[in-house]
This record gives structure tokens, C-alpha cells and sequence, in this order.
């Protein structure tokens, strides 16, 4: 017995080496006068291939959400550390407030997200970790809320992601396009209204800040773009106008469609998908970190 039981102890040691890490790395925020945290897994070659600077994926989390939501279930913490080791790639979840929909709020000073990600965290990875400095090494996904920002930051900076996904993406902000039920309205008079102001009052705001009216501006950037929805997601019809006008103004994407509501279930089989369209994106960059 006691052989075997060295054995096992071994090959577990063994595998313990070769699993992602997973660091928790506070951010301050100068524009928000706040410090936030981030999570970092970072794949189990970073620490012996020190000579590599690695690709990162900025994950974003959805309304509700918090930094850590990605990595909450074991389901999903082991699903990053897998995607981080099979690719080489190091996985960030920043924080973004449960309604932040990672933008700057007109109304709200210190809910300002797209200055925090875009000026405060990415430098803040960078000088922290071997990463690649450059577009070219940097993509950005999301699910829900989490899809709207990784699509909305990279249609306003170009010049920092080369390319963004999203999953079951609340893409839309304005109500001009759609009639709301008493609920839906109450709820964004107590959710969006703190962070956006009125849409009555600033309508301009809501229809410009909208993803799925980027569409000319995502055109213009030419960055490769993927994202899908689940056929019973509450969110399909605006995905599938999304796509629709990605079509028409000829901008290439991957746009797909699958079994799945808006759960957890989805978007862990989303996920791999998506990684896979931006591991060949870094290795047409030559950005990829071989094995």
C-alpha cells in the first residue's frame, strides 16, 4: 500500500505543478477614487517559460456579477485553468459592478468603467505580469452585460484590442427600437437610470452608447469579431439583429446560434468556442506562446 500511496501523492504533485495559478490582484482606480480587485490565471507554463511574454483575454462578467463570478463554481474555475494551460494565455476578470456596462456613466462619478479598463487596468497587467504590450497580444470577451462591454470597448479603442466576443450579449441600451412591459421598465428605472440618467431626458446618449448601433464603427476598425446567443436566451432577437447588420454593412464575424437560455451552462460551452476563434487570431499575430 504504501508504494501506491507514494505514487499517487507523486502524480497529484505532478499535476499540481502543471494547473493554472490564479491570482487576485487589487487595482486602484484614480478616475473612480476607489480600489478594485481583478483575477489572474495565469497558465502553469508562465512560471517556467520566463523568457515569454503571454496573450491575454479579458473576461468580463455580467450584470448582477463581480470580478470573481467567473471563477465562483468549480466547474468554471477549472474550465479557466484549462483554457489558460491548453493555450498558453493568460485569462483577467476585472471587476465591473453589478450595472457599470462597463461605460462611463454622464451621471455617476464614480462609476467610470471604460476609463478604468481601458487606462487604469490593462497598464496595471502589464507592468505586473510578463504579458504582450500590444493589440496585436490582447482580445476581450464577456457574457451578458459583460458581452456589451467587451464589444463596446473595442469598438472605441481599436488601438488596445485585436479582437472581442460576445456571449448572450445585452447589446442594447435604447428603447427606441422596442416597447418595454411595466416590469422591464421599472426595473430599468432601478437599475440603469443611477448609472445612464433618463433616457427621456438624454436619448442621444442611449442610442449612441447602443452595440448594435456601432455597427459602421466596428466596420471601420476591421477587428475580428465572434459572437453567439442561445436560441431560448431572452437576448436572441437582438444578437440576431446584430448579426443581420453586420451582414448588410459587409463587416466579417463569426456569428453563431445553439441550444441554451441565458445560464451558466451556456456559456461554458460558449467559452471554449470563443477561445479557440482568438488563439488563432494571436497566432495569425504572432502572439501565440508555443508549447
Amino acid at each position: 500500500m504504501r508504494p501506491l500511496l507514494l505514487l499517487a501523492c507523486l502524480l497529484l504533485t505532478a499535476a499540481t505543478a502543471r494547473a493554472a495559478r490564479v491570482d487576485t490582484l487589487s487595482i486602484p482606480s484614480a478616475a473612480m477614487h476607489k480600489t478594485y480587485r481583478a483575477a489572474v490565471v495565469l497558465p502553469a507554463s508562465y512560471v517556467k517559460n520566463k523568457k515569454a511574454n503571454y496573450p491575454v483575454l479579458y473576461l468580463l462578467h455580467g450584470a448582477y456579477g463581480h470580478f470573481y463570478n467567473w471563477l465562483k463554481s468549480p466547474a468554471d474555475k477549472q474550465l479557466l485553468h484549462r483554457l489558460a494551460d491548453e493555450n498558453n494565455l493568460i485569462i483577467v476578470t476585472p471587476e465591473g459592478e453589478t450595472f457599470s456596462f462597463y461605460l462611463d456613466s454622464p451621471v455617476k462619478a464614480d462609476s467610470q468603467f471604460e476609463t478604468y479598463l481601458t487606462k487604469e487596468v490593462i497598464p496595471a497587467i502589464d507592468q505586473a505580469y510578463r504579458t504582450v504590450r500590444d493589440r496585436k497580444g490582447r482580445v476581450i470577451a464577456g457574457l451578458s452585460m459583460g458581452g456589451f462591454g467587451a464589444m463596446y470597448l473595442s469598438a472605441r479603442h481599436p488601438d488596445l484590442y485585436g479582437a472581442a466576443g460576445s456571449m448572450s450579449g445585452a447589446l442594447e441600451l435604447s428603447s427606441a427600437n422596442r416597447s418595454f412591459t411595466p416590469d422591464e421598465l421599472a426595473w430599468r428605472t432601478k437599475n440603469l437610470q443611477p448609472i445612464m440618467g433618463s433616457e427621456a431626458e438624454n436619448p442621444a446618449f442611449f442610442s449612441a452608447n447602443s452595440v448594435v448601433n456601432m455597427i459602421d464603427q466596428m466596420h471601420r476598425n476591421g477587428l475580428p469579431l465572434i459572437f453567439d446567443c442561445g436560441v431560448d436566451d431572452g437576448l436572441i432577437e437582438i444578437n440576431r439583429e446584430m448579426h443581420r447588420r453586420l451582414v448588410y454593412n459587409h463587416t466579417p464575424h463569426d456569428y453563431t446560434e445553439r441550444p441554451g437560455a441565458h445560464t451558466w451552462a451556456y456559456w461554458q460551452t460558449a467559452l471554449p468556442y470563443q477561445v479557440l476563434f482568438f488563439k488563432e487570431v494571436l497566432r495569425t499575430n504572432g502572439t501565440l506562446v508555443p508549447h
